[in-house]
């Protein structure tokens, strides 16, 4: 019985020790998920209100690079994912939004090209054997304009120099609050009012109103607005594909936090019933010895 007493204290130390990582691991996540928030919220009212500008100025028969309407018949997927785990259902949801959306499985695999953005994507690309043409893995979390570069340089060169794809498209979260997250599947390239409107296409709420403004308020420097157009372009894709990974770090750890609080919780609850069966074992131990020195008192006795 000692043995058996020995051992469940020995469990209940180790779940100890697991709730005081989780617990620390829940703070972590709390106080970065708080910085995240903030970055992904800005992030996504700058993007906004770049996409409201674009969308009073761009017309349909504009011909540029970023809105050129191609007859090709590939897509080329950018699917954003953590590097780490413990995070709940947040990659398996985003993982799921893309290979389960009709988008990609009305297409051949000839006509499917893949980025993956994380070591989850990757993981279950290879696991699955789907074709990657690039894993970018390791981007800081203080992601700057600089370091989005490689990223965004190696989606613009596919864009480019592939011109039989037709459209490039993001899987990346839509940040609601610490316990609600959205898949969402938008629209990178070409840039139309459609793809414009595909960014506001929250689910679960309420689509704003759209108002078109005329533009006899701006004033256009260089006085070229092709040239100015041209240059928010470039500012809307960077900016875009900020807004998605800081929507993706916000997500990330709100869900690590609710994760790691449900592990806390767990390993409360796990504690509480190893202690009752540690106590309802030694008292058995204990009425054990009792009965037995009561035994052995009575057959002293009875050899008197």
């Amino acid at each position: 019985m000692s043995g058996s007493l020995l051992e469940i204290k020995k469990k209940i130390g180790g779940v100890s020790n697991t709730r005081k990582i989780t617990k620390a691991m829940q703070l972590v996540a709390a106080s970065k998920m708080q910085k995240f928030q903030k970055k992904a919220i800005t992030a996504r009212e700058f993007v906004w209100d770049l996409l409201d500008v674009l969308d009073n100025n761009i017309e349909q028969d504009s011909q540029s690079l970023y809105t050129a309407q191609r007859d090709g018949k590939k897509v080329l997927f950018v699917l954003y994912t953590s590097d780490k785990g413990l995070c709940g259902p947040l990659n398996t949801k985003l993982i799921n939004a893309l290979f389960r959306s009709d988008k990609w499985k009305n297409l051949d695999s000839s006509e499917r090209l893949l980025i993956t953005i994380g070591k989850k994507a990757q993981a279950y690309t290879d696991a699955n054997k789907i074709p990657v043409l690039k894993n970018f893995q390791g981007i800081p979390e203080n992601l700057s304009n600089l370091d989005a570069i490689p990223v965004i340089n190696e989606i613009l060169e596919l864009w480019q120099n592939e011109t039989d794809i037709s459209e490039v498209m993001f899987v990346a979260p839509h940040y609601k609050n610490s316990f609600t997250f959205y898949p969402i599947l938008k629209t990178f390239l070409p840039f139309s009012r459609e793809a414009i409107e595909s960014h506001k296409d929250i689910p679960e709420e309420e689509p704003q109103e759209k108002v078109l403004k005329d533009n006899q308020f701006m004033i256009f420097s260089p006085e070229d607005p092709e040239v100015v157009l041209q240059r928010l372009f470039e500012q809307i894709v960077q900016a875009i594909f900020i807004q998605s990974f800081m929507e993706l770090k916000a997500s990330e750890y709100s869900s690590r936090m609710i994760a790691m609080q449900n592990a806390t919780d767990s390993a409360t609850n796990m504690i509480s019933d190893l202690k009752r069966v540690f106590n309802k074992a030694r008292q058995q131990a204990i009425t054990q010895e009792i009965a037995e020195l009561i035994g052995a008192s009575m057959a002293l006795a009875d050899e008197d």
